[in-house]
């Protein structure tokens, strides 16, 4: 008996679940901003997780993902881009110095394949892609049945492999990485740079364009639009043929907003993947779906991660 916390921390918001130890519903969840005038990141995490702290049984143990570089093995937050102030920061040790539970910390879209793979569309299978296409490209790798860290814990950053050697600027400051191309944002940069070339398009010009918005024109019939998913579709199965070379997984579970789009992404991409793959066996049984856990993915993962701390759940990952 008794619970365990399970948070998932961005840089707009973070959330946390009170989840019972025999279940996989949330008993209490609740959702803040990030940041706050009054209270720094962290104490306003400390004070999220009171909020739910259970009154009637023990917490076991707190997982916790978040958005950024960290070292999984210590706990030790190494940057989170979007959070000021969370560089070389041990959350892990100062979480467990103020609630006296293990605490467990892991990358979010580490954590979104182990949730996934534990709770989602991965159930059953033994090795496992994970990728999310937003605002951000992220992934995840389960080998195994045990999630692929390194020796930092920091492995399987899936959106910063360099496709394009000189292409576009990435978020992280290299060239060419397939988060700059084909990323939410990259996809409406890609087309708003086609319309002020004089391209024919429903899509407004001068206007910010986002994902969202190509999508929905795409889905009229647009060219423009349907050229910008075909393209981003493209340069993800091209990734995605390098990682079935090194990883050879069984299933590859696509995730994130820009997943929405549909068979204008992913027809391109199945048609990039066998394309550059390099023998037919490794698609050979190979499942290509989307993800199953939809907002909750990254919380569902951090209660895997929490489950591992517990001695008679600790093969979970």
């Amino acid at each position: 008996m008794g619970y365990y916390i399970a948070v998932d921390i961005g840089g707009t918001q973070m959330r946390a679940a009170c989840i019972p130890c025999e279940k996989i519903s949330p008993l209490i969840a609740k959702r803040i901003s990030t940041q706050g005038l009054n209270a720094t990141p962290e104490e306003r995490l400390v004070e999220l997780i009171t909020t739910i702290w259970p009154e009637d049984q023990p917490v076991a143990a707190i997982g916790v993902a978040v958005a950024g570089w960290l070292d999984a093995y210590t706990g030790v937050i190494i940057e989170a881009p979007n959070i000021p102030g969370w560089g070389k920061l041990p959350l892990r040790q100062h979480l467990e110095d103020i609630f006296h539970v293990p605490v467990a910390l892991g990358n979010d879209a580490n954590l979104a394949a182990l949730g996934e793979w534990r709770f989602g569309a991965g159930i059953g299978h033994h090795h496992l892609i994970y990728i999310t296409v937003s605002t951000g490209i992220g992934g995840g790798v389960i080998m195994d049945d045990r999630m692929v860290l390194g020796v930092r814990g920091m492995a399987a950053e899936l959106g910063h492999v360099t496709i394009l050697p000189d292409g576009p600027m990435c978020s992280c400051g290299q060239r060419g990485h397939l988060e700059a191309l084909a990323s939410g944002p990259s996809i409406a940069r890609w087309a708003q740079e086609e319309l002020t070339k004089g391209k024919p398009s429903i899509l407004p010009v001068g206007s910010p364009l986002t994902a969202k918005d190509v999508a929905i024109a795409a889905g009229q019939g647009d060219e423009l639009a349907k050229a910008a998913l075909a393209r981003s579709g493209s340069y993800l199965g091209l990734a995605l043929a390098n990682y079935l070379h090194i990883f050879n997984p069984s299933i590859v579970i696509i995730g994130g907003g820009v997943s929405k789009s549909g068979p204008l992404l992913f027809e391109p991409m199945k048609a990039a993947l066998h394309q550059y793959v390099m023998s037919p066996e490794y698609l050979d049984n190979l499942t290509l779906t989307t993800a199953a856990l939809g907002d909750d993915v990254c919380l569902m993962g951090a209660l895997a991660l929490a489950c591992a701390l517990v001695p008679q759940h600790a093969s979970i990952t």
